[in-house]
């Protein structure tokens, strides 16, 4: 039988009067709700696994505010911090120790990252890594890959994933060609492409900018070797890897993907969990490269709230648990995150509806498609209409999945025993309907 709406009236409400303000309603498209239909909930609060709207409805959480929220939301000592360092202001727009504090531990567990900056988001880190990479190598071109989203800075914004990909824009009106003429899109995980690139361009690329693990146009796993001749090509043709963070970093690993696949890049951008769910981002790498930033060389890059007080508190707390508590916490989460994704997958193919399950760590995406997905062409053979009366019935159910296909899912340390077998129950009579 069809479960019951949920009833948004307040949400609705609320709706209709942010689009009277912003274009939308939103501050980010994806919140819209466009790609699935149906009232988008107007959050109220959160606590550990759960959301809970202005209606009084109450949420499972598979997005975590985008990633961040890798212990839960609200996490009592990334709360404490915050409200501590709120006492002694929240903004000085100077240098204060807990600069120097995170970026300590943010080393710690990224060997490579001998030097980094503070930024105040993803898009932040990756426009100014791939500038840095422009001026210290005195190169024009940007390689980077079908489906992976670097930030919206313009010239990222070439057949790039996430809200992208889901409303089937292939860039974005406002970029001028001359913006983007420098940057060159190949396919995911075809190094033979990445070869010619660097044939038909000879001693004119900058760099490669890659996520790692996909995670914006749904997670898409890297081949094996794909990343090792990621990093050959670079050094051979004297690129700079850049390796995309900002999602997989102490995500899939205390050290991220590069610990995990034991690749060391010139160049990492980190952005989500490294805030404790406020908004950081950082860039960092090799020390000679970033010692090419203003002050000691030539390419400017700045931050008015850069390095926040509040920001830097939070990033601490959360990533000094993580190091403390890395032992548990990356085998839970392994193990609840494999329990969710191939349970729900269990239940669709018993129920005849074809699914591809890509899961790596604590990040996963329902494909809606019976082929194997290691690319955004592969992506997008998704049946994307399937995926949005599953994210309606899902929802309905009490289970708020990423409100697009290509939108990676993530579980956190709050998710336990009580919390899979909640999402199996939902996703059960999902697929009976």
């Amino acid at each position: 039988m069809p479960l019951p709406t949920r009833i948004l009236a307040r949400s609705r409400a609320l709706q209709q009067r942010a689009e009277s303000f912003l274009p939308g309603g939103v501050d980010s498209p994806v919140r819209a709700f466009r790609a699935v239909g149906g009232d988008p909930p107007f959050v109220e609060r959160a606590e550990g696994a759960f959301l809970w709207d202005v209606d009084g409805n109450r949420y499972l959480d598979f997005f975590g505010s985008w990633g961040p929220m890798i212990q839960g939301h609200a996490f009592p000592p990334v709360v404490e911090a915050i409200q501590n360092a709120a006492t002694r202001g929240a903004s000085f727009g100077a240098s204060h120790a807990g600069e120097a504090n995170l970026a300590e531990l943010v080393q710690r567990c990224f060997p490579s990252i001998e030097k980094l900056r503070f930024v105040s988001s993803g898009t932040e880190a990756c426009m100014s890594a791939i500038r840095l990479a422009r001026g210290f190598t005195g190169r024009k071109f940007v390689l980077k890959f079908e489906g992976c989203y670097h930030g919206h800075a313009d010239a990222l914004l070439v057949k790039a994933g996430s809200g992208v990909a889901t409303f089937g824009i292939p860039g974005s009106a406002g970029v001028p060609e001359e913006t983007a003429m420098h940057t060159l899109a190949l396919p995911y995980n075809d190094l033979a492409a990445v070869e010619q690139a660097f044939a038909t361009h000879p001693g004119q690329i900058a760099c490669i900018i890659v996520e790692p693990v996909v995670g914006n146009a749904g997670t898409i796993l890297p081949a094996t070797g794909y990343l090792e001749g990621l990093r050959a090509l670079a050094t051979e043709h004297g690129a700079l890897l850049i390796l995309d963070e900002v999602m997989t970093g102490f995500r899939l690993s205390l050290g991220g993907a590069q610990e995990l696949f034991s690749i060391r890049p010139d160049l990492t951008t980190l952005g989500k969990i490294v805030g404790g769910g406020l908004p950081v981002g950082a860039f960092g790498g090799r020390a000679e490269v970033m010692d090419f930033l203003a002050p000691l060389g030539p390419v400017y890059q700045a931050g008015t709230l850069s390095g926040n007080p509040l920001a830097m508190a939070a990033g601490i707390s959360q990533l000094q648990h993580l190091i403390d508590h890395a032992d548990v916490i990356y085998p839970k989460l392994e193990a609840t995150t494999k329990a969710i994704a191939t349970g729900v997958e269990a239940l669709a193919h018993a129920a005849g509806i074809p699914l591809t399950t890509n899961r790596i760590g604590s990040m996963f995406t329902w494909f809606f498609t019976g082929q194997p997905v290691n690319d955004f062409e592969d992506a997008a053979t998704s049946d994307t209409a399937a995926f949005a009366r599953f994210h309606r019935a899902m929802l309905d159910a009490g289970v708020w999945l990423p409100p697009s296909q290509y939108e990676a899912a993530f579980i956190s340390t709050a998710h336990g025993t009580d919390e899979i077998e909640f999402t199996l129950a939902a996703a059960r009579q999902a697929f009976s309907l």
